[in-house]
């Protein structure tokens, strides 16, 4: 993973357990979905430099947006945000 479970939770300043297993489904989403946009594979997405800031952005974002996420809007902003690390073609 590029982002642990306690990294998140301090990121998102969450000190308790209730929503653990949220987070920790969001982190696998969002790590697999910033890999898609970036056109990487799961290991060279984590090797860049730029992958943790997404991940947890995107995170950040599904937890804040849990009941009315936007996900087109949130694909957008990963896109531009992994623009520099994404391939252009597969």
């Amino acid at each position: 993973m590029v982002v642990s479970l306690e990294e998140m939770k301090q990121y998102l300043r969450v000190d308790f357990e209730d929503d653990d297993s949220f987070i920790t489904n969001a982190l696998h989403s969002a790590e697999s979905l910033c890999a898609d946009i970036a056109r990487l594979s799961a290991e060279e997405f984590s090797e860049t430099q730029t992958a943790k800031i997404a991940v947890m952005y995107a995170v950040a974002y599904l937890y804040e947006h849990r009941e009315d996420a936007d996900h087109h809007a949130l694909t957008l902003s990963l896109r531009s945000l992994l623009e520099g690390v994404r391939r252009s073609k597969f």
